[in-house]
């Protein structure tokens, strides 16, 4: 959980998921202002080496997040099942845009890069995003939950604890996770 939002708002963001289950798109509303400051810590965290004129911004990847969030058909079972989710939707947009961007200036070519960097996205090097993103997708195929792991904590903001949760598993499990997964990741990119 964020050290900024307490835990009765927490609980607060977990009774109106559940009631977003029931079909009350009013409590769209109400979860807009006790999610979007901690999105938009995620979406500058992941942009905050991008230059200022960069196209995608902060808002207009919660907002993109967002929006595919509450628009989609999701059994909301907690605050942190959310922001699992909006993890794996900010890495898709971001990936998506990393793609585009690399089609449209360097024809889409891939390269090694170290893992430290894969982690950093700068506007300069969109393939980085595609290969760690590529990487990924082949760590699913051998351990989908090594390959969870990583998204949660890069792409989600997740600490160790609030991944166990979100797995079902326990801290030391994701812990030991982690240190295969980016033993592996540094193979591969």
């Amino acid at each position: 959980m964020s050290e900024k939002q307490t835990e009765p708002e927490a609980q607060e963001v977990t009774r109106l998921l559940l009631s977003l289950n029931d079909g009350n798109r009013e409590a769209v509303d109400a979860l807009v202002p006790l999610v979007y400051a901690e999105l938009r810590r995620l979406a500058a965290h992941y942009l905050k080496n991008e230059r200022a004129e960069h196209t995608l911004q902060p808002t207009a990847l919660v907002h993109e997040a967002f929006l595919r969030l509450v628009e989609q058909e999701t059994a909301w079972q907690n605050r942190t099942h959310f922001f699992a989710m909006a993890a794996n939707l900010m890495r898709r947009i971001l990936v998506d845009y990393a793609r585009a961007h690399a089609a449209e200036k360097r024809g889409g070519a891939a390269e090694k890069i170290a893992l430290e960097d894969a982690f950093v996205f700068v506007k300069e090097k969109p393939s980085e995003v595609i290969a760690l993103d590529a990487a990924l997708e082949e760590l699913a195929k051998i351990d989908p939950r090594r390959s969870r792991v990583v998204e949660l904590k890069f792409f989600g903001g997740l600490n160790h604890e609030e991944i166990a949760k979100v797995l079902g598993v326990h801290v030391n499990t994701v812990l030991r996770d982690w240190n295969l997964a980016r033993a592996w990741l540094k193979t591969q990119i």
